[in-house]
């Protein structure tokens, strides 16, 4: 057994997370108040261990820990769920005051122990640790400080293990705090050399899709959590339900990632429309390849077509063909050759899960490596450029303990960054060694898709 642990750190993180539990216990047929099994199918207890630990009286509890500065987001979850360790919450006495500063050097190492302690605890109560799933914002203190903390002390501590990151980037839209761009551009250092996959995800793409595709009006963030929280099943569910080869973050990482650095990917997820809509669908496998191809489906604000794809893989769940998919996803790579790195061949790859989300009958999960990410990384360089020109709020950083030279040597990495894969979508050598090719990542059997299929569509709010 592959096993995972997941760390669900700042606001962002707990509640993205919270939902991600949801999802994931509700797949696994665990009640998510009690933490009791109810499921139906002896397929949903045979790779429950990957995020599951069971205990003597017979329940399951996430393995995750909730980490927070301050305490009242973790104390909500708390009280909602039996579903979580009480051991496994880790809060500091004051907030990180959307400080990045202040989630690395003070309020976020006093509990870095604490959070090390725990994390320690619940590796060694696993046979086989596959690695890290980080779940965090990087607009925020603590999102960004604490979290390039945590990341530094597990690659020292565990140098084997593979970090996968769920990262919500700020956007210029959507932006809440004035000093965002200099948390983003503060953490990027660590998430380019610490981090082994990098998920990154958008608000503003987020709220569009909603919006546009599902047409909800929004009054929080429960909607957008709960796509996200899909996508992640989506990513994950090779790893969680039994088939004859199946795709682990290690398996992703070599697919997906032709150079270390050059490890942030762009999540989507189809169909991504609402109940009507749903009706008019065709419900086929072309169709659906189609769809997460889409910018529109994409849950970060990326134009695939102003870059080139270094990898692509379509993860799908649901009763179909493997070679129809297989047929489908290399001719949508023939048909658009252009839009493809040159240099990488077979660089799409696919895997399959028989069991479905709940509410369809089929879904997809698409994850890209495109040059096209380069415009988010100098979107982010400009703005902070912009307020670090006029060292604008830069008392608040170095009030406590930072340098200036450190915001310099940021840009210079996140410039790097943007050069390396500039440079990739040109042909030229990257730097570096990883990643590779490798083969399909298989199915999963079972004979419960219909049964989920005909739960109520969690986009329905009638």
């Amino acid at each position: 057994m592959r096993e995972i642990v997941t760390l669900q750190i700042g606001g962002a993180g707990n509640a993205i997370g919270d939902s991600f539990w949801h999802v994931i216990s509700h797949e696994h047929g665990v009640d998510y108040a009690s933490g009791r099994f109810g499921g139906t199918s002896p397929l949903q207890l045979e790779r429950i261990n990957v995020f599951f630990n069971a205990t003597a009286s017979k329940r399951f509890y996430a393995r995750t820990i909730l980490i927070d500065t301050e305490a009242s987001t973790i104390q909500r979850l708390n009280a909602s769920s039996q579903l979580y360790r009480p051991e496994n919450f880790v809060a500091g006495s004051e907030s990180a005051g959307n400080n990045f500063a202040r989630g690395y050097h003070t309020d976020g190492a006093a509990i870095l122990d604490q959070v090390l302690e725990n994390t320690r605890r619940e590796v060694e109560s696993v046979d086989s640790l596959q690695g890290f799933q980080l779940l965090h914002s990087i607009g925020g203190g603590t999102g960004s400080g604490l979290t390039s903390l945590i990341m530094e002390a597990l690659v020292e501590q565990y140098p084997d293990n593979l970090l996968c990151n769920y990262v919500t980037i700020p956007s210029p839209n959507m932006s809440q705090v004035v000093v965002e761009p200099y948390n983003a551009l503060l953490s990027t250092p660590a998430l380019v050399n610490n981090s082994h996959l990098t998920f990154c995800l958008d608000n503003e793409a987020l709220f569009q899709i909603c919006n546009r595709n599902l047409k909800i009006k929004m009054s929080g963030y429960e909607h957008i959590n709960h796509i996200v929280a899909l996508t992640m099943s989506g990513i994950t569910t090779s790893k969680g339900f039994p088939g004859q080869l199946n795709a682990g973050l290690r398996k992703i990482y070599v697919n997906m990632v032709p150079f270390p650095r050059l490890h942030f990917l762009i999540p989507g997820f189809a169909p991504l429309v609402t109940c009507k809509q749903q009706q008019f669908s065709k419900g086929t496998v072309s169709e659906l390849v189609q769809q997460i191809f889409y910018s529109n489906n994409l849950l970060c604000a990326i134009d695939l077509r102003k870059g080139k794809l270094l990898t692509a893989a379509g993860i799908f769940r649901g009763r179909m063909s493997p070679r129809e998919v297989d047929q489908l996803m290399t001719g949508v790579r023939n048909k658009n050759i252009n839009n493809f790195v040159d240099w990488i061949p077979n660089n799409i790859k696919t895997a399959i899960c028989d069991i479905p989300p709940r509410g369809l009958k089929m879904s997809a999960t698409f994850i890209g490596n495109t040059t096209a990410i380069q415009t988010l990384f100098q979107r982010l360089l400009d703005a902070s450029m912009a307020m670090l020109r006029r060292k604008a709020h830069l008392h608040w950083y170095t009030g406590e303990g930072m340098e200036e030279q450190e915001f310099q040597d940021a840009q210079q990495e996140l410039q790097a960054i943007i050069d390396d894969y500039r440079s990739s979508a040109e042909g030229e050598d990257s730097g570096g060694g990883g990643g590779g090719s490798g083969g399909r990542s298989g199915s999963a059997e079972s004979g419960e898709e219909e049964a989920t299929a005909e739960a109520r569509c969690q986009y329905c709010t009638e």
